[in-house]
Formats: C-alpha cells, structure tokens, sequence
C-alpha cells in the first residue's frame, strides 16, 4: 500500500469490453480496498451506513463500493470519533471501497442555511445551527481523514433552472475550487496506509458551450475519474439524457465516468448506452422505507389494496433473500403496521435489484449483446415519466427544509 496521494491519473483502469452500436463499455478499476467492475451501481451511505443494512448483507448482495456523505459525517459523528477509529472502513466495518462526495452537494440542497463566496462556503449545520466553513482544502482534509477510495473535488451545483450568466459564473468558481482540490489533495498524505483517488466533476447546467469548457478544463487537469454533476436536479428528462449523449463522446476515455444522483432503472440502462460508468441514488433506499419495490415488470407500491391477497414474491425472477421468503402480501402487512422488518426486507430487495440490474448489463456488454438486451429489459420494465420522481425529490426538499427550520 502506498504512503502517498495518487498524482492524478495513476487510477488502474480498464476498458475490457465496448459495445458496437453505443458507448456502452464493461470496465474495472483498482484500489487497495478491491476492484470495482463496471457499469456499477454503488449504494448510498449518507451517515456511514447504508439505511437498514448491515455490511454482511450488502456484501451478500454483490455491492462493490458504497458512498459516504462528507458534509454529514463531519458533523455527526465528527472527524474525531472517525479517526479514533482507523477510518470510515474500519468505523462502519465496510472492508471494500468507499467514495465520499466532497459535501457541496448538501451545502447547494441547504442553501437557505449558507453563504457562498469565491474562497468558502460559510454554512449553519441543520442539526444545532452552529456555523462552519468548507472549502476545497478543508473538504479534502475531512475526506482525507474519512479515508475513502475515492474522493471529489469540492464543487458548486447549479439549480434548474439557471440563467446562463449565473451558471457561466459559477462554473468559474467550480473550475477554481476543483484546481485548488487537486493541489491540496497532492499534497496530503493518506492517514491509513492505503492510497487515495481524486475524481473532477463537471458542471455547466444545461448549457452545451459550457459542458465542453468544463470538460476541456478538468481534462487539462488530469483527475483520476470524471463525474457529471448538476443534472438530475429537476430539468426534463429528455434534456438530461440529450446532454448526456452531448458530454460523454468529449470525456477522457481512459478514465471511469460517474453519473451522480442517477438514478432510476431506466436511467442508468440509456446512460450506460451513453457512455457512463458508475451511478449513485438514494432512490432504492428511500422508496423501500416508503413502500415501494422495483421489480422487472415496474414498480410495485405495497400500500395498494391489490397487494393485501397477493401471495406472490416481489419479483418471481429475483434471488434476494427478500423474494425467496416472502410474499407481497407479507410486505404489504408489514408496511402498513408500521414495522421496521419490513422496511429492512424492502430495502434488501431493492438494492439487490439495483446491483443485479448493472451486473446484468456488464454481462451482456462482455456478450456482445448489449442492444439486445436492452430491447428485452424495457419489453417489461415500463418507463415512467418525470413527475412522479420530480414529486418525491420535491418532498423530500420540503421534509429536509422543515426539519432544518424545526431543528435551529
């Protein structure tokens, strides 16, 4: 294991398998902690665990590498309690990779609660309102203490929807912060004898002309891994996906490319058509605590009265531990009286789902029959439209503002 940062671009990857008729690619890359094989999804855990889950179980559910939430994990536990740890892996005994984000992202989503300039963030913790200040050096500092895999170049996210000027200017600061990220981030030493990574993430809004800026800048850069941020963030799903098929052709194609906050099944299938590699989203956790389960004919929400006889498992294709014990109707119980079971199984479930649906593609890319195999997913799996999502994702805003104004 090594005593020192990667300098940029040391990140062992490997492109083994590229579609004919798309950028769909199967791919791997090393760290000290395991391999990580492409397209991928990777379960978020905000607080250092992934809700309802235990390590053994997403293990047994084929999770390769799981996130953790800077912003979060600096102000509960506190980097203290993590260092006198040994690290997060050893904190929340997860012994395969790890990325964090580099907590812009919590401090966009709370922006009512901070102050943005072009040297730091200035922010009121949700959880006492006391203030803090985060900057490219300082989230590197706190990543580099959390010591994850791979880490993210401290950024600003723009909303949707977002004037040109505004989005021009803050892809400015992006580029500033993301500059400063790297050289800090050279810099520093890992704390726990194993090596760490820096992925750039470019932003630009829905603003082609400064998706190509972003990514010539962050090339210049040499970053271990490029991530897309700032979509997914309400805009129309057609012009995610039509910027998508923009900006992945332009990306370094010796690096892996992350899609972050993406996403539902559908969307990560037509963004590994695209060219994308790896994808994050909360969505499999929350819906599960919410009632809902992803099958391979759609969704299923257990709390419809058409569940409440239904003796047949979530998904009759799926192997989870969930689908070969119990019934819909056992869940649907489960659900309504409130118990804690239930959500544990649903979100089993859904997280095998989501793993199995990656795992499913990797294997048809290696094949050579990625575009067959994407004919036959959305025979069954229906595409909803934006609403529904844009709902919730609403909700949720709503809920965390409350919360915050509740908690201060």
């Amino acid at each position: 294991m090594s005593n020192t940062n990667s300098p940029s671009g040391r990140l062992k990857f490997q492109i083994l398998a590229q579609d004919k008729d798309s950028l769909a690619r199967a791919c791997r890359f090393e760290t000290d902690h395991g391999v990580v094989e492409t397209p991928v999804f990777m379960p978020v855990g905000t607080h250092g665990v992934v809700k309802t889950l235990t390590p053994a179980e997403l293990d047994d559910c084929a999770a390769q590498i799981i996130l953790g939430n800077t912003y979060h994990l600096y102000l509960r536990p506190g980097l203290d309690v993590i260092e006198a740890a040994g690290g997060l892996h050893r904190f929340n005994s997860w012994s395969k990779p790890l990325l964090t984000d580099s907590g812009g992202f919590q401090v966009f989503s709370l922006s009512h609660l901070g102050k943005i300039t072009d040297d730091e963030i200035t922010f009121r913790s949700h959880i006492d309102g006391s203030e803090h200040v985060l900057s490219p050096e300082i989230s590197m500092d706190i990543q580099n203490k959390l010591g994850s895999d791979i880490l993210m170049a401290f950024d600003e996210c723009t909303p949707y929807p977002c004037d040109y000027v505004a989005a021009q200017k803050s892809l400015q600061r992006t580029h500033a912060w993301e500059e400063r990220s790297k050289i800090h981030f050279e810099k520093l030493k890992p704390r726990y004898g194993h090596t760490q990574f820096l992925f750039g993430i470019l932003q630009g809004s829905t603003y082609q002309d400064l998706r190509v800026q972003s990514t010539e800048t962050l090339s210049k850069l040499d970053f271990d891994g490029y991530a897309i941020g700032g979509l997914a963030v309400g805009e129309p799903k057609a012009q995610m996906f039509e910027m998508l098929s923009f900006i992945c052709p332009l990306l370094p194609e010796n690096r892996p490319h992350y899609l972050m906050g993406v996403g539902k099944p559908e969307d990560i299938v037509q963004a590994i058509e695209r060219g994308m590699d790896m994808f994050d989203c909360v969505l499999p956790t929350r819906n599960a605590r919410n009632g809902t389960l992803y099958t391979r004919q759609g969704r299923i929400v257990l709390k419809q009265a058409q569940y409440r006889l239904d003796m047949a498992p979530p998904d009759e294709n799926c192997d989870c531990y969930t689908c070969r014990n119990f019934s819909r109707a056992y869940l649907r119980h489960l659900f309504m009286s409130g118990e804690m079971t239930g959500l544990r199984l649903n979100t089993l479930h859904n997280i095998h789902f989501f793993l199995e649906v990656t795992a499913r593609v990797r294997r048809a890319i290696l094949e050579g029959r990625f575009s067959q195999w994407k004919k036959e997913f959305f025979k069954s799996y229906p595409v909803e439209d934006d609403h529904w999502e844009i709902n919730t994702i609403r909700r949720e805003e709503r809920r965390r503002k409350h919360l915050a104004e509740t908690e201060r």
